[in-house]
């Protein structure tokens, strides 16, 4: 019996960047589902997983923000692959250029400084540089336990994503410039570092993840945040490539290997 070719599952709402990736799934022979607004898809309904048949079933994968795949992946066995919350605020120094900690944000309330906070793997809390804690949102609004990265204010002259996968740099490109968006190729700096991330710390990423760098005014290179893949842009990678990434961060939890069970979302 032949298997049915593995199915693409996307949200209702298309980026730029998510209609890249419909693309090269869709020249690679994936069958793509895209949501309603109304509704979420359930596996019994997609192309080729017709339940209690005892037949080989369609892999099934998704490219979405983390709202939709929190919601879509269980239902559908999707296993969400992301770095640990705290990976940032782990690595060494060298390759942050900056003081970096994961902390309740109860805690971050505390700053009296102007610092740059975000959520580790969402958007809940806004990455923003706030003045002090007390611009934060409050706990009316957020669970005083929910980890923040705190991190000092650097600025970066030009920013890239690079996609990694199975230990090493699979695709990248730029995507800022003087903080503003710019599109372009990544440059070699950008790609030597990368693998010099992967040597320090690719053993505490999953097999598939986003790993965004920046250079400063200076020149120091330095690690700005590492991403899921399956709710990262693609910019200007290798939209083929760039597909590979996504597959396996965010595929059948049946097909997942062992290591990666540790960086289950």
């Amino acid at each position: 019996m032949t298997r049915p070719p593995r199915t693409l599952v996307l949200p209702p709402r298309l980026t730029a960047s998510a209609r890249t990736v419909r693309a090269a799934a869709l020249r690679r022979g994936l069958r793509v589902v895209e949501a309603t607004a109304s509704a979420v898809p359930e596996r019994a309904a997609l192309p080729g997983c017709v339940a209690g048949d005892g037949g080989d079933r369609a892999p099934v994968h998704l490219h979405a923000g983390p709202s939709f795949a929190d919601v879509v992946a269980p239902a559908l066995g999707i296993a969400l692959l992301e770095a640990p919350a705290d990976w940032l605020a782990r690595l060494p120094r060298a390759l942050t250029r900056r003081d970096v900690r994961a902390v309740p944000i109860g805690e971050a309330y505390r700053l009296r400084r102007p610092a740059f906070v975000k959520s580790p793997n969402d958007k809940s809390i806004p990455a923003l540089v706030y003045a002090d804690g007390s611009r934060l949102p409050g706990p009316d609004a957020v669970d005083p336990a929910a980890v923040v990265l705190v991190s000092d204010v650097m600025t970066f002259a030009a920013e890239y994503r690079l996609h990694l996968l199975d230990g090493a740099v699979h695709t990248a490109g730029q995507y800022a410039e003087g903080g503003r968006l710019r599109l372009g190729p990544a440059s070699d700096d950008a790609l030597a570092f990368g693998r010099d991330v992967l040597a320090a710390a690719g053993d505490s990423l999953p097999s598939a993840v986003v790993v965004d760098v920046g250079r400063d005014d200076a020149g120091r290179w330095a690690v700005v945040e590492a991403n899921a893949a399956w709710a990262s842009g693609c910019y200007e990678a290798e939209p083929a490539r760039a597909l590979d990434t996504v597959l396996r961060a965010a595929g059948p939890l049946a097909e997942l290997s062992p290591y990666d069970r540790g960086f289950l979302r």
